[in-house]
């Protein structure tokens, strides 16, 4: 909420022209998260907000897979301009924040 009350200002670039009034944040917890984890807990989640049934078997459809063009082995958010911009750090566990998305997705979606 605090990011969108504050848009960046208006200005103009070198050549007088207006430049597009924008900022990107990176909002995580400042830390790297291990994706086999994050699939575990999502999964416990999901089960646990009722999308998915109990006895689903998570196990039978995971395929592990090499490395793809694209990833990168390690990865976190870097909230630095987060916090010097808003005064904002980000404090929700990944367990918090994936119990939250699974509830929200439950309500929207089913």
């Amino acid at each position: 909420m605090r990011v969108m009350d504050k848009p960046p200002a208006l200005k103009n670039g070198d050549d007088g022209l207006p430049l597009p009034p924008y900022a990107i944040y990176n909002i995580g917890g400042g830390r790297p998260e291990n994706l086999l984890e994050f699939v575990d807990i999502l999964s416990q989640e999901l089960i646990n907000a009722g999308v998915l049934p109990e006895n689903y078997d998570f196990d039978a459809h995971k395929e592990l897979v090499p490395m793809q063009p694209g990833d990168v082995p390690v990865t976190y958010a870097d909230t630095k301009a987060l916090e010097r911009d808003f005064g904002y750090r980000p404090t929700t566990t990944l367990r918090e924040g994936l119990k939250k998305f699974a509830q929200w997705y439950k309500e929207y979606y089913l």
